[in-house]
């Protein structure tokens, strides 16, 4: 590798952190939260973020799309809200699982734990693959079949994917109000012990597997990816200029084989196949045209 190719992947590598950093701070950006150790509740908290970002974290400046699909649908009414369905929509009809590489916090926490110098897993093709469906599963499931069908007495459902999976959910609020609230502590029982079991899965996982949690778990990432073949952001790889050496492959943190995927609904589009392809094959652009995955 070039000098030069060198620079162009650790500058994309920097740009990229720097915008999930900056995300990150932009949705949960009100510290005196952390400081009191109570939740915010102004006026933005009834705003929907696009990102995997708990309600219940005290910087939270928004609300998570996902309890709020939750909420509506084990409402008494057990209805679909048609406003966070509207922004989810609108996020993917726009940037598809753009959201995913460079505005989701928990993306974010994935990558930053991938970094730490453990050996890694490769999953095997016939058991990834399979696995990649369970998204979809759990979206369709916890978050809007069970809250409605599965009620108690005054026919309200509980928000299963957050009160049951949730990983961000726990790092982000769960721990935190333990931590800092001592009535909390003594509250605590098997749900709570559960909930940070399954946090320890994925933050393992993530250590091991990059983004196992976006690859398998993640209903918001199942939900962009419905739409990445047609959003306006897309990703091409110039046929006539790959040399199919796989440079991208081996640097993708979806494992996609990229030339044949790059707009499937797996790939979040992180770019770093773009800046790792020595032939400048790969491109980006916002088109309202549908184009094919292969430039002519």
């Amino acid at each position: 590798m070039s000098g030069m190719h060198r620079n162009r992947v650790k500058s994309q590598g920097k740009f990229r952190l720097f915008i999930q950093m900056l995300a990150t701070v932009f949705f949960n950006g009100y510290i005196a939260g952390i400081m009191k150790g109570k939740i915010f509740t102004g006026k933005s908290k009834g705003i929907c973020v696009p990102v995997l970002n708990c309600y219940s974290c005290p910087s939270a400046l928004g609300a998570c799309p996902i309890g709020a699909l939750q909420t509506v649908a084990g409402g008494a009414k057990h209805k679909i809200s048609f406003y966070a369905l509207g922004i989810l929509i609108l996020f993917g009809v726009i940037l598809g699982r753009l959201v995913c590489g460079f505005l989701c916090p928990f993306g974010l926490f994935q990558d930053l734990l991938y970094k730490i110098p453990l050996k890694k897993i490769s999953i095997p093709k016939k058991i990834d693959k399979p696995l990649r469906y369970l998204k979809y599963g759990i979206l369709l499931l916890f978050v809007l079949v069970f809250p409605a069908i599965i009620t108690d007495q005054y026919g309200t459902g509980e928000p299963w994917f957050c009160e049951y999976i949730c990983p961000a959910g726990t790092l982000e609020g769960g721990l935190f109000h333990v931590a800092v609230n001592p009535q909390l502590r003594g509250l605590v029982g098997n749900l709570f012990y559960w909930k940070v079991f399954v946090l320890l899965v994925v933050a393992i996982g993530a250590m091991k597997i990059s983004r196992c949690f976006c690859r398998y778990l993640c209903p918001l990432g199942a939900f962009y990816s419905l739409f990445n073949r047609f959003s306006c952001y897309q990703m091409h790889v110039n046929e006539t200029k790959c040399t199919h050496c796989k440079a991208c492959e081996k640097v993708c943190p979806m494992a996609l084989r990229v030339t044949e995927e790059i707009n499937g609904g797996e790939c979040i589009r992180c770019g770093k196949c773009q800046a790792i392809c020595p032939e400048c094959a790969v491109t980006r652009n916002f088109s309202l045209k549908e184009k094919s995955n292969i430039s002519e």
